[in-house]
């Protein structure tokens, strides 16, 4: 059972795993050298250990406890009780959800290892806002997506704000990072998916006629400015549109994922 420790400095050094959450550069520094990441809100905290990540240890609000109690009672790691106002202190932002925990990250697997059984994947092209990626993984696995496969610039799925957003559906669709971008595409071709890109490119069709009739699908999707770069639109078996109103082109790349993967999901 979770040793629960009182805590009412926040300077206390068994707080460096929760110091300043909010400098995206120290955090990516810090959790890639510690090899951690964090879980905010009890359903999130709770999803993360069922995944089975090894908790290092908890942070949380009095009221939170008992919410808590039979993840607490499961584990080995420290539980930091600590007021509201220190949480905030801590971490430079009012933690809503009243709970924190910092877990173990594990290696990530081979490409080939995601694939293994799967028929319905999303592939992505250098998504850097967390917010996007988080949202991306949990519509893809609302909708039935069993992979999700990222370029190397993409963001991490691990960070706190992508974990919070996901609703905790990074630890549920297995993921891991492309070693080769530049025949990802003609790789993933090889190994028997049929990849749609979604692009404005002048060939793409509606995405309804792009995924007719496909068996393993890849979506394919790019990065908030400028979409998917030429090598990845030109290297794609198909390329596919969302039809939209004159004078919109677009959808902000989350949405168009969650409006592609509804589509795919009933081909």
């Amino acid at each position: 059972m979770a040793e629960l420790v009182t805590v009412d400095d926040p300077a206390d050094p068994r707080l460096a795993d929760y110091r300043d959450l909010r400098d995206v550069q120290l955090r990516r520094h810090l959790e890639a050298e510690h090899g951690l990441f964090l879980a905010e809100g009890e359903k999130v905290v709770r999803r993360a250990v069922e995944a089975g990540f090894a908790p290092r240890s908890f942070l949380v609000a009095p009221r939170w406890l008992d919410g808590l109690a039979d993840v607490l009672a499961a584990s080995d790691a420290p539980c930091y009780v600590v007021s509201e106002a220190l949480a905030e202190q801590v971490t430079g932002f009012h933690v809503h959800r009243g709970a924190i925990a910092s877990l173990e990250r594990r290696p990530l697997p081979t490409v080939a290892e995601v694939l293994e059984g799967a028929r319905s994947v999303l592939v992505l092209e250098d998504v850097v806002d967390h917010t996007n990626v988080g949202a991306i993984f949990r519509s893809g696995a609302a909708l039935g997506f069993d992979a999700v496969l990222l370029s190397p610039r993409c963001a991490d799925p691990l960070y706190r704000r992508s974990v919070k957003v996901a609703m905790g559906a990074v630890f549920s669709v297995p993921w891991t990072r492309l070693p080769d971008w530049h025949d990802a595409l003609p790789a993933l071709s090889a190994a028997g998916f049929t990849t749609v890109a979604l692009t404005l490119a002048a060939d793409a069709v509606p995405v309804e006629d792009a995924v007719a009739g496909v068996d393993r699908i890849a979506l394919v999707l790019g990065t908030e400015g400028h979409g998917l770069s030429p090598r990845w639109q030109s290297a794609a078996d198909r390329r596919a549109v969302i039809p939209m109103r004159a004078g919109v082109d677009s959808l902000n790349v989350a949405a168009a994922t969650a409006v592609a993967c509804y589509v795919a999901a009933a081909r």
